[in-house]
């Protein structure tokens, strides 16, 4: 699938991930925007207790960690998209 359609597929909460990488078990997934408790002083500072975040994506690292997500040139214009399982 073209980004396009994995975009509906993510904010529906599906998994995807790309033919193309070359990281075991790497997927992206969408984070809607919601109210989170603040983790570092510098949130507690500016925002107090409770900070806004917008919607991202974030991804799954294969060491397991999750990063935020910014897609490059050839995933915008991949369409090797699909469905993480």
């Amino acid at each position: 699938m073209n980004i396009g359609e994995a975009l509906d597929f993510l904010r529906a909460g599906h998994a995807l991930c790309r033919h193309g990488w070359n990281g075991k078990n790497m997927f992206i997934y969408h984070v809607p925007a919601d109210v989170y408790h603040a983790k570092t002083d510098v949130a507690k500072k500016y925002f107090g207790e409770k900070v806004t975040y917008c919607e991202y994506l974030a991804m799954k690292t294969p060491q397991n960690n999750v990063v935020p997500w910014l897609a490059s040139q050839s995933d915008i214009l991949a369409d090797d998209w699909y469905l993480y399982e």
